[in-house]
Parts: structure tokens; sequence; C-alpha cells
């Protein structure tokens, strides 16, 4: 009994070591998952929403107060350049012509008295029978009815104007897209113009103005391919081009945006005017290019501190020792190949063992990214990722000269 007592407790160690070693050995074996070189089409876009518009919107307004007594134009109609659309009741207008034109006549009666009476004070002023005041007060008199004359004119031509202002044309060929009044309604123009219709010039040509924010707005230039959507039609896709980055700012609780202008065709008139559009700019496209996952270039093995590094594929000397005094960590290397736009991908040797190779980098859509290097065709396997680790040392590097604080900030 006393040897069992004592085998026991042995045995219990053995068993503890046993599972120790064997689960430190599994957790050491670590494995490597990888994705294939791939050759395709990248491209990048910039989203943002507008609204559908009429190229040229005109807002057809009335310059006199007035009743309306007539519409000749309702909402959808097709119009003309010049056609009557709307009437004012003309009748106190009317008067006001007529008593123009009285005004008019009498002041043209009255000089042409004064024409007489100055014509005859100058003769008698010849004949020395009257004096130089007379004939300066008969030439006055005559020159005054002259201008009463000029002014009754202005004022018939004024109220004239304002009779023809009564009667409402359109200013362009369009249709009508808004109508603000109705037969009986009276309108005061007093301040500013009412609106009385809204006419889109040509619905066959329209516009989206969209709101771009300003991290994307540097990517923007006039002539770059749009799609677009709207939710009318939610399967079709339109087509348009950038027609105009309008300097303007729009700032909206601290957010900046531009407006872009984008250019679109209507021919079958689907579009309609207010129409929310999800606009897709296609900023750069690169067709027939090799791309990797982008999660194979953040890719960092977890033992890469621990061991040296291989010659790397075509013959290219990596550092030795990351820690190493002579050499920075692969970390900060690759952030220095990320600014010289290069950076490092990582492939099983046929050890088994990860082996950094470099490359340059194009153009990215967030998923893949392109690649430019001689050292990998399409269909050749690069690590995105380690099992058999711990997540935070699969693509996270320590430096050890940075002071480490609570809670895990550095």
């Amino acid at each position: 009994m006393r040897k069992i007592f004592i085998l026991i407790p042995v045995l219990v160690l053995i068993i503890l070591f046993f599972l120790f070693f064997r689960g430190s050995s599994k957790k050491t074996e670590a494995k490597y998952t990888t994705a294939e070189v791939q050759k395709g089409d990248i491209s990048i876009m910039v989203t943002a929403t507008g609204a559908v518009q009429a190229v040229t919107t005109v807002q057809v307004g009335s310059q006199i107060s007035g009743t309306i007594s007539a519409l000749y134009a309702d909402f959808n109609d097709k119009v003309k350049k010049g056609q009557v659309i709307a009437q004012l009741d003309p009748t106190f207008l009317k008067a006001q012509v007529a008593q123009a034109q009285a005004d008019l006549e009498r002041s043209r009666a009255s000089a042409e008295l004064s024409k007489k009476e100055y014509e005859r004070t100058q003769s008698l002023f010849q004949q020395n029978m009257v004096s130089v005041s007379d004939r300066d007060v008969a030439q006055t008199n005559y020159e005054l009815a002259q201008a009463d004359v000029k002014s009754s004119q202005a004022n018939l031509d004024r109220v004239k104007t304002n009779l023809d202002y009564a009667t409402i044309t359109s200013p362009i060929d369009g249709v009508v897209i808004s109508r603000n009044v109705d037969v009986g309604q009276t309108v005061a123009a007093s301040l500013q113009a009412p609106t009385l219709f809204t006419i889109a010039q040509d619905l066959t040509k329209m516009q989206v103005d969209a709101s771009i924010d300003e991290a994307d707005i540097g990517k923007i230039k006039e002539g770059q391919e749009v799609l677009f959507t709207v939710d009318a039609y939610p399967d079709m896709s339109f087509k348009g081009n950038v027609r105009q980055i309008r300097l303007s700012p729009q700032i909206v609780q601290n957010v900046v945006s531009y407006d872009v202008i984008i250019e679109v065709s209507n021919p079958n008139l689907l579009l309609k005017p207010g129409m929310t559009a999800n606009v897709t700019v296609l900023v750069d496209e690169r067709e027939g290019i090799l791309k990797v996952p982008s999660g194979a270039l953040r890719f960092r093995p977890s033992t890469e501190g621990k061991q040296s590094f291989s010659e790397m594929k075509g013959g290219a000397q990596m550092p030795q020792t990351p820690h190493s005094p002579d050499s920075s960590s692969t970390r900060t290397n690759s952030t220095g190949f990320r600014k010289t736009g290069k950076s490092l991908l990582w492939i099983l040797s046929p050890q088994g063992k990860p082996e950094p190779v470099p490359v340059q980098i194009g153009i990215s859509d967030g998923a893949f990214t392109q690649i430019i290097s001689d050292n990998f065709k399409e269909g050749d396997k690069v690590i995105i990722g380690q099992k058999g680790v711990e997540p935070s040392s699969n693509n996270q590097q320590v430096n050890p000269f940075v002071p480490r604080f609570p809670g895990g900030r550095r």
C-alpha cells in the first residue's frame, strides 16, 4: 500500500508532463493558410448619393401684381418659347394705359401752344417790341413743355410694358414640371417675382448633382465614367460622365463635401427630376493584372522574431534576426517598403517554413491588391494566415524598445 501511494503521484506527474509537452509540441506546429495569386481586374470606386435634375430649369414668374385670369399650361405640358402659358387680369392695366395716353396728348397740346408763343415772342423780340426777359420766359416754357411730352411718353411706355407683362409666356422650349398658381389666385410682386411655373428645357439630357466627401474629391476628375442606380429601377444601371467639379464647399455638421455634376443621357425619359441617385464613380481600373488578397500583405509569421530569414525568392537577401542590433524588425522593413510602394509577401519554402518575397504593390480595392513582381505568376501560393498560434502574435509584432502601459496601450 505504501508503494502504491508513492507510485500514484509519480504517475500523475508523468501524465501531466506528457500532456504538457504534447500540447506544447502541437502549439508550436504552426499551420499556414494560403491563397493563390490570381490574374484579373481591379476597380477602385467612390460612392455617393445625388439628385437627378434637368440640365436647364427655368422658374417663370410675374413682374407685376395681379389676379390670375387664365392658365394655358399645366403639369407635364410641352411648351414652346414665346407660347402664352398664363394671363393676369388686364383691366386695371388697360385703364392705366388709357390715362397715360391722355396725359401724353395733353402734353403734346401744351407743347404745341408753347411753341407758338415762343415763335411769336421771338418775332417781336427781333422788332424790339419785347424785352429779353420775355423772350427767355417764352423759350423756357417751350422747353418745359417738350420735357413734359417726353415724360408722358415714358410713362405711357411703362404702363404698356406692364400690360404686356400681364401675359405670361414661356422663355424656353421645354416641359412644365411645376405649376404653383390657380385661376383666381392673386400674385404680389412687390418684393420679388413670384414663381408661377417651373420649366425644364430638355428632359432627354439630365444631370446628377452628387455630393462627394472631401476625403474622396481628390480622386474625382472630369470625364470619369460614372454608374448609378435609382430606386425606381433597382435592376437597371445608368451611365454618365463627370462634367464639372464645383469649387464651392458644402459644410453640414462640420463635414465638408463638394458638388460634382454628372451628365447623363435620358433618351427614353426614364429618369425624372428629383430622383435619388446612388452614384459610383470609377476612379481607377486595371485589367489582366496579378492580384492577391490584401490580407496576404498584412500577414507576418509569429516565428519571424525567433529564426533567421532564408534567402528570398530571386536571390535577394533579407536581414538576419529582426531583434539583432544591426537590423530592424520585419515590421519596420515592411513599413519602409510601403512608403516606397513596396511590401512583403510570404510563401512556404520546400521545408514548409515561411519565406518573405518583396513585391511592388499597385492599386487596391480593399479586398485585393495588385502586385508587380517577376517572382510570382498566376496560381502561386501566398500565406494569408497562420493556425495553431495566438491571434495576437500572428500579425502584430511588439517592439521591445517601446514601453507598454496598462490596458495594452503603447
